[in-house]
């Protein structure tokens, strides 16, 4: 019987999460892996509103500590009725950012302590934590030229690069400190070279959801 495997994406912006989701994808199902792909804030229809609420309320006022509650409040929802239903059921879950996320931006970029989310964190997801953690590590100028090339940016996007500096700094702390989950991909690398480093994780993946 497969094991489920939570397999978390992380990074800061223009990091190149969207087409290396897609290069994971495509490698999970050569290796013949039951999977979904899930995304944070959303991945259920009251996430996907809670998500619509915090990138595009530009005109909304948001507590930083509003912020970090509607986030775990999402959370909560797609927890119950989308991720641990699929690891019980023995699938891989690729979800584009979780609870990393959170200590990065509402911590390290809007200054809120470890310890307030830490308690969130407990609360909300008991002892669930992602198994493996892929942190797309781009330097923060490079990351915002490729984002504003992209489109037009949400509200985070609009954020200055101090805060980002905060947010890359805080999830190269969580990967410092916890570098069995983390597998930290040099996202400033070309196409070819980005897929590279993943291709062992896919390895890894793998194994893990067939229990070896």
């Amino acid at each position: 019987m497969s094991s489920g495997v939570f397999v978390t994406i992380e990074g800061g912006e223009g990091a190149g999460k969207s087409t290396s989701l897609a290069y994971l994808q495509d490698g999970l199902e050569r290796a013949g892996c039951d999977y979904i792909v899930s995304r944070e804030p959303g991945g259920t229809e009251v996430g996907e509103r809670v998500r619509d609420i915090l990138l595009h309320g530009k005109d909304l006022h948001i507590d930083a500590g509003t912020e970090l509650l509607l986030m775990f409040a999402a959370r909560n929802q797609h927890i119950q009725t989308v991720i641990l239903p699929s690891l019980a059921q023995g699938k891989v879950i690729l979800c584009d950012r979780f609870t990393d996320a959170s200590y990065a931006y509402q911590g390290g970029g809007r200054g809120i302590s470890d310890e307030r989310i830490g308690i969130l964190e407990q609360w909300v997801q008991d002892n669930l934590r992602p198994d493996i953690t892929i942190l797309f590590d781009i330097p923060v100028e490079q990351g915002l030229a490729r984002a504003g090339a992209r489109s037009e940016p949400d509200r985070f996007e609009s954020e200055h690069t101090d805060f980002f500096d905060k947010v890359r700094a805080a999830y190269r702390r969580r990967a410092a400190a916890e570098p069995g989950r983390f597998e930290v991909i040099d996202a400033s690398r070309d196409l070819a070279g980005v897929q590279k480093q993943l291709d062992p994780v896919i390895h890894r993946i793998a194994g893990m959801n067939r229990g070896q």
